[in-house]
């Protein structure tokens, strides 16, 4: 689709969507009641704001247990103020007009903000192959110029591919400012996540941004993804110190993960310590949202879900 086609289409569903806001006056109200209920009605008070990462429900969503256009809903449910899709959710509706308006109804109409789109499968944006790279680019325009539609500020990429450290910098630099470059005009961010490979490594990330002139692009930091390799069966092999690598690229942060995985008797995250982490983000001058990504095994979606909610709040209010 044609720039100029994608955003006239986009204006048109302006008036539409301008339309719901009573819907969102009236689940204002609604989500007072909520956070009432749920015992978080003094979250205004924190530095930050919360949302909810659509891979907190992989397994239902995979298993066909929850549709992807319920997670408004969902998100709201929990008292949430914004939502962060996956693209592996709708990966054949990013240029999919009716679908991407059916989103826009349903987050308007549960109070709900988009705030990002996380990509994958895409292809490698530091690949060692120029070819595919380029490919790789031109493969996430589509989903810029949706996160614009649904009114996101980002997206996130994947910054994997590389062999050589050197190359894959190189390689990654040059992705990052042809891709936010583009981005530029519709208004989205164009943001790294540490996920594995040299993205785990906070001090590769920090160099890799230390040369990206463009303010459109920057970094996710995950409380979680430092392990920069992993064998067959996805044991981490390597890892990479996570309260240096978060200080390493916290300084270029647009949004947060909030990773957790499990829950101690005091509701304490067992391996992420948490307030240590959100300190490093109060600290980094960051104040946007922060998103809620429940990743465990051991305990069903929702009480994860609710368990990382609560711990975010508790650790928010104490550091005010």
């Amino acid at each position: 689709m044609k720039r100029r086609d994608f955003i006239l289409k986009a204006s048109q569903t302006g008036i539409a969507v301008s339309a719901l806001g009573i819907y969102a006056c009236k689940n204002s109200k609604e989500n007072k009641i909520i956070k009432e209920i749920e015992g978080i009605e003094n979250s205004e008070e924190l530095f930050f704001k919360i949302s909810l990462a659509q891979w907190s429900y992989h397994r239902s969503l995979k298993s066909g247990a929850m549709d992807h256009l319920d997670f408004a809903a969902k998100s709201r449910s929990f008292g949430f103020e914004g939502i962060e899709y996956v693209n592996s959710f709708f990966k054949n509706k990013a240029q999919d007009m009716s679908y991407l308006k059916e989103m826009n109804f349903r987050a308007n109409a549960e109070g709900q903000k988009n705030v990002l789109i996380m990509i994958d499968g895409e292809g490698a944006l530091a690949d060692a192959d120029t070819k595919k790279r380029l490919k790789a680019i031109e493969n996430h325009y589509k989903w810029v110029e949706a996160a614009h539609f649904l009114g996101c500020h980002a997206i996130r990429v994947n910054l994997a591919g590389g062999v050589e450290e050197d190359e894959a910098a190189k390689a990654g630099v040059d992705s990052l400012t042809k891709l936010s470059d583009f981005a530029k005009g519709a208004n989205i961010n164009v943001l790294v996540e540490n996920h594995g490979g040299f993205s785990s490594n906070g001090s590769w990330m920090s160099r890799v941004f230390s040369q990206i002139e463009n303010e459109n692009c920057g970094t996710l930091p995950d409380f979680g993804n430092f392990c920069i390799r992993k064998d067959k069966e996805r044991n981490c092999l390597e890892a990479y110190d996570r309260y240096k690598g978060m200080q390493e690229i916290l300084p270029f942060a647009k949004a947060v993960s909030a990773k957790s995985y499990d829950f101690d008797a005091d509701s304490n995250e067992t391996t992420i310590d948490y307030k240590r982490v959100m300190l490093m983000v109060k600290d980094s001058g960051y104040t946007g949202f922060v998103g809620v990504e429940f990743e465990g095994k051991g305990i069903p979606e929702e009480t994860g879900i609710k368990a990382t909610r609560d711990l975010l709040i508790r650790v928010g209010k104490q550091l005010s």
